[in-house]
């Protein structure tokens, strides 16, 4: 059984910053890749940002140079520190991890519940 935890959400001024983080736990044996996904009403779920277990990180066309993911592989966590936000931003904001379990030989897709970030004018 592997869980992911968001937190960090919440309701904040256009301009202003938040930070997301997102916790792993259970009988993990590799997490090779962790991700943030958001939905806005009305909308289909998009990349934010995502991080492979290299470091590598990728990121979606608007979030470019205001957020920045990072990852503690020491703790299975993985955040989402986001500046210069816009109304735009606003949605649910969902982790996304490929783990594989202890005994396992593949990796799955595991999805958190979801945190709120409304952004105001």
């Amino acid at each position: 059984q592997v869980t992911l935890v968001e937190s960090g959400g919440g309701l904040v001024q256009a301009g202003g910053s938040l930070r997301l983080s997102c916790a792993a736990s259970g009988s993990i044996f590799s997490i090779k890749a962790m991700a943030w996904y958001r939905q806005a009403p009305g909308k289909q779920r998009e990349l934010v940002a995502g991080i492979i277990s290299s470091g590598q990180t990728a990121y979606g066309d608007s979030m470019k140079g205001r957020f920045t993911i990072s990852r503690d592989g020491a703790k299975n966590t993985v955040y989402l520190q986001m500046n210069s936000l816009q109304p735009e931003d606003t949605g649910v904001y969902y982790c996304n991890a490929d783990i594989a379990m202890s005994g396992a030989d593949y990796y799955h897709d595991y999805w958190g519940q979801g945190t709120q970030v409304t952004v105001s004018s």
